[in-house]
């Protein structure tokens, strides 16, 4: 029993040193283990930036306003009667004075014929009473009858002429025609529509304005209008009147401004959005709207140190006052200079310190006028 023991014990004294050996190789591994991880650099971020761009920023007030012709009218007939003739195209342009419509005129202009006749003869006769009277053989009483008859004879043609003129439709000034309203054989009541001429170059927007706006409002302030039928397009004008009074219910002004329009594409009636520059231009230090991280202590971008080593920068998280926003992008009161590099997406997973390396092959595209594609 004793030499049972005595062996055992011999065995764990012998490997009490190899199990002494195998700790001390473990801890210089989790020693060296704990240096690498101690000396290991983190890979650095990639992020998109963007330089703090200045912009010269002018004010505006943007409100909605309807397209009115300069010159505008639903062309009427001014005598009743039966359309013998359609002297135009609808949609085309006409110059002032074009014939438009005719009218029947048979029964005017027989009684022209005979109104012209009773003229004629009346002439005659006035014509040989001046004669008689310069012998001295008519009385002046006579003389005066004959003139009157003569003046009732030249009224009543000009009365006719005037009628059969009625009967005939002028266009009154340049402009496009619009739809043709009417067709011939149609009998037409005195005051019946015709056709539509408006003119197209230039036109006129109408719209309002709140009374706190009226402090800068002025003739020749520049106007800017859109319009859903032409995506993409600007057209301009300027203010050229607005109301002496407010309206009594909204407490706004009604504006008025002209806009070329060369190739017709505003129209009477259209609704449109209006911008109205006011004041003068001052200059805005902008950053998307996406290099702002929002937090507890207030706003803040990343701004990316200048030094660089092999491609490397730093990040800076730097406080921000931010003013009005413009498109995707928002105006930076205090905390930025122009030309400033900031981290322009994905600050969340950003923080103050860490290693970053630009790469701006997958930046957003950033607009102060956005026009997104299901608009």
């Amino acid at each position: 029993m004793r030499s049972r023991l005595a062996w055992a014990l011999a065995g764990l004294l012998a490997l009490l040193p190899i199990a002494a050996v195998l700790v001390l190789i473990k801890l210089a591994q989790f020693g060296a283990m704990a240096e690498a991880a101690g000396n290991m650099v983190m890979p650095p971020e990639r992020v998109t930036a963007m330089a703090v761009r200045e912009h010269q920023w002018q004010p505006q007030v943007a409100a909605v306003g309807t397209v009115s012709a300069i010159q505008g009218a639903v062309l009427r007939t001014e005598a009743e009667g039966v359309v013998t003739e359609v002297a135009f195209e609808a949609g085309t342009r006409v110059e002032a004075g074009a014939l438009l419509l005719r009218l029947n005129t048979d029964l005017e202009q027989a009684q022209l014929q005979e109104a012209r006749a009773a003229t004629a003869l009346a002439r005659l006769s006035l014509n040989r009473a001046r004669a008689l009277q310069q012998s001295s053989s008519i009385a002046q009483g006579e003389l005066d009858e004959v003139t009157s008859n003569y003046q009732q004879a030249r009224a009543r043609q000009q009365f006719i002429e005037t009628l059969i003129a009625r009967k005939t439709l002028r266009a009154p000034f340049s402009g496009w025609l619009g739809i043709r309203r009417t067709s011939p054989g149609r009998f037409l009541e005195k005051g019946s529509p015709v056709v539509s001429l408006q003119v197209l170059d230039p036109v006129q927007v109408d719209f309002s304005l709140p009374q706190q706006q009226l402090a800068g409002l002025r003739r020749g302030l520049t106007v800017t209008v859109t319009s859903d039928a032409w995506p993409g397009r600007t057209f301009a004008g300027r203010v050229n009147a607005f109301d002496a009074e407010l309206d009594a219910a909204t407490r706004s002004v009604r504006v008025q401004a002209v806009l070329d329009n060369e190739d017709g594409s505003l129209r009477p009636g259209m609704f449109v959005p209006v911008a109205l520059r006011l004041g003068s231009r001052r200059p805005l230090l902008l950053v998307p709207l996406t290099a702002v991280a929002h937090g507890p202590d207030g706003d803040a971008v990343f701004l990316i140190e200048p030094g660089e080593v092999d491609g490397v920068r730093v990040l800076r998280r730097q406080p921000v006052q931010l003013g009005r926003r413009l498109g995707d992008f928002v105006a930076v009161s205090e905390g930025v200079n122009a030309g400033e590099q900031v981290v322009s997406s994905g600050v969340f997973k950003l923080s103050p310190g860490m290693r970053v390396e630009v790469d701006n092959r997958l930046a957003p595209a950033f607009s102060l006028n956005p026009q997104p594609g299901n608009s």
